[in-house]
C-alpha cells in the first residue's frame, strides 16, 4: 500500500473554475517545494497542458470508460510513490457522466475539493455544497473553495454558510487578468497563452494565506493486477523495437496523450517529432502519426507547405503506416474549409473535404473493432467530412447510438476517433507496423 495526500477537484457544472483552481493549487504547492502530480478525468487534451505547466510534470488522463479502472489505479499508485501531493481535476459537473466524478472519488477513496462559482451567490453557497455532498449515494466532499468572489466580505459570507462537515479551503477573486482564454474546443492550448505562467502565479498568490496551502488528507493507493489489455509500461512487450515513428507536434497538431507517447516508447519505438507547418521533410521513419489539433486555424500555412504534402504522399505510396486522428484526418483530405467558408488545399492523401461548423458535430466515448484489434477512445469535433471512401469499420459510442467512421487506404488509417493506445497495446503496435508483422 502507498499513501499520498490527494484531492479530486470538482464543481456543480462546467465553467465554475476547476481548471484554474487545480492549476493554482499545483503551482502553490510546487512553490513550497512539494512534488505535485496532476491528473485529469476524461479524455481532455487541453486542460492537461495547463496542469503540466503549473506542476512541472506531465498530466495524465484517467477515465474508467476509455482508460479502464486498472489503468487509472496503477497510474495513480505510480505517481503516489514519488509525489508529495496528487491533484485530480474532475470532468463536467460532480454528478455528470458515467461514472461521474463523485463515483470516481468514492471508488478511488479520494476526498473532494468542491469549487463553487460564488459570483452570484452568498447565502446559498453552503446549501449547494451540502446538497452535493448528500445527493443520492453522497460524495466525499472534504472542503469547498469559493471562486470569483467580489471581496473579502463576500468570501466570509460564503464561508459562514458551510456545514460543519465541509471545511473552508479559501477563495479566489474575480480576476479577468487571470482567467484562462477559451475557443470552440475548450481552453486555448498552453503554448498559445503567452502569459499563462503569470496567470497561474497570480491565482497561486491568492491562495497562499488560505487552508488550501496545507496538505489534504493522505489517501491509500494500491497497485492492482494488470489485465491483458491494460498493463504498466514495465510489462509492455517490445512489439515496436527497432521502429521509428514520426509524430506531428506543433500548433496545428497538439492533441497527444502522455500515456500514448509512453506506450509507444515502452514498446520499443524510437519517436521523432516534426512540424507539418514548418518542416519540408519527414524524419527517417517507419510510420507516421498525425494526431488531432487545429489544422483549420493554420490552413493557409499547411497549404503553402507543399513539400510536406509531397513527403507524406511518398510515405503512404511506399506502403508505410500512417495514423491520422481527427484534425490529422481533416488535413489529409483534398480540401479543408474554415468556419467562414475559406477553402485551403489539404495534404491530398484522402479524397474528400472537411468543413468546420459552429456547432458540435461529434462527442462521446468510442470503441473501434479494427482488423488489428479493439481500441478504446473518444471523439470531440466541430467539423464534418465528406469522402467517397468506404468505411473500414464504425467506431461505436458507449451508448450504442451513433459513432465515427474509420477509413483505410493502403496503410493509412484515418478517423475522427482519438485512440487511447494503452487500451490495447498489440492493436496499437499493429497500426504502426506492416500487416502480419507479429
Amino acid at each position: 500500500m502507498i499513501y499520498c495526500p490527494a484531492l479530486l477537484i470538482a464543481a456543480p457544472a462546467s465553467g465554475q473554475g476547476k481548471t484554474t483552481v487545480t492549476a493554482a493549487l499545483a503551482r502553490l504547492h510546487r512553490r513550497q517545494g512539494r512534488r505535485v502530480r496532476v491528473f485529469k478525468c476524461g479524455p481532455d487534451f487541453l486542460d492537461p497542458q495547463i496542469h503540466a505547466m503549473a506542476s512541472g510534470a506531465p498530466c495524465e488522463n484517467i477515465d474508467f470508460r476509455m482508460c479502464g479502472e486498472a489503468d487509472a489505479r496503477w497510474r495513480l499508485a505510480r505517481a503516489a510513490v514519488e509525489a508529495d501531493l496528487i491533484l485530480i481535476e474532475g470532468v463536467m459537473g460532480l454528478n455528470d457522466g458515467e461514472p461521474s466524478a463523485a463515483e470516481l472519488a468514492r471508488r478511488l477513496g479520494v476526498p473532494i475539493l468542491l469549487v463553487l462559482d460564488a459570483s452570484a451567490m452568498a447565502g446559498s453557497f453552503g446549501a449547494v455544497a451540502w446538497g452535493l455532498k448528500n445527493y443520492r449515494d453522497g460524495a466525499p466532499i472534504f472542503a469547498a473553495l469559493a471562486n470569483r468572489v467580489g471581496s473579502d466580505y463576500h468570501a466570509q459570507l460564503c464561508r459562514d454558510t458551510l456545514p460543519e462537515d465541509i471545511a473552508w479551503h479559501g477563495a479566489l477573486p474575480r480576476d479577468a487578468d487571470a482567467a484562462l482564454p477559451e475557443r470552440h474546443l475548450g481552453l486555448l492550448p498552453a503554448a498559445e497563452i503567452a502569459d499563462l505562467d503569470a496567470r497561474i502565479e497570480r491565482m497561486a498568490d491568492a491562495l497562499v494565506e488560505t487552508p488550501a496551502a496545507a496538505l489534504p488528507p493522505a489517501v491509500e493507493f494500491a497497485v492492482v493486477s494488470a489485465s491483458a489489455r491494460c498493463v504498466p509500461p514495465g510489462t509492455f512487450h517490445a512489439h515496436l523495437a527497432g521502429k521509428t515513428i514520426a509524430i506531428a507536434r506543433d500548433a496545428a497538431f497538439c492533441f497527444l496523450y502522455p500515456a500514448n507517447i509512453e506506450a509507444l516508447e515502452a514498446m520499443g519505438a524510437r519517436l521523432e517529432f516534426f512540424s507539418p507547418l514548418t518542416d519540408a521533410t519527414l524524419p527517417e521513419c517507419d510510420a507516421v502519426w498525425l494526431p488531432g489539433g487545429y489544422p483549420e486555424l493554420h490552413g493557409a500555412q499547411l497549404a503553402a507547405n507543399r513539400a510536406m504534402a509531397v513527403a507524406l504522399a511518398a510515405h503512404v505510396a511506399a506502403g508505410k503506416p500512417l495514423l491520422a486522428e481527427c484534425g490529422g484526418m481533416m488535413a489529409c483530405f483534398d480540401t479543408l474549409h474554415t468556419v467562414d467558408g475559406v477553402a485551403h488545399t489539404g495534404f491530398g492523401l484522402l479524397p474528400g473535404a472537411s468543413r468546420m461548423q459552429r456547432k458540435l458535430a461529434g462527442l462521446g466515448m468510442l470503441t473501434a473493432d479494427l482488423p488489428e484489434g479493439r481500441l478504446q477512445g473518444h471523439t470531440f469535433h466541430y467539423s464534418q467530412s465528406e469522402t467517397p471512401l468506404t468505411q473500414l469499420c464504425q467506431a461505436i459510442k458507449s451508448s450504442g447510438r451513433g459513432g465515427e467512421a474509420v477509413y483505410r487506404q493502403g496503410r493509412l488509417t484515418a478517423s475522427y476517433m482519438h485512440f487511447y493506445f494503452p487500451s490495447n497495446l498489440e492493436a496499437t503496435a499493429r497500426l504502426f507496423l506492416p500487416p502480419f508483422a507479429f
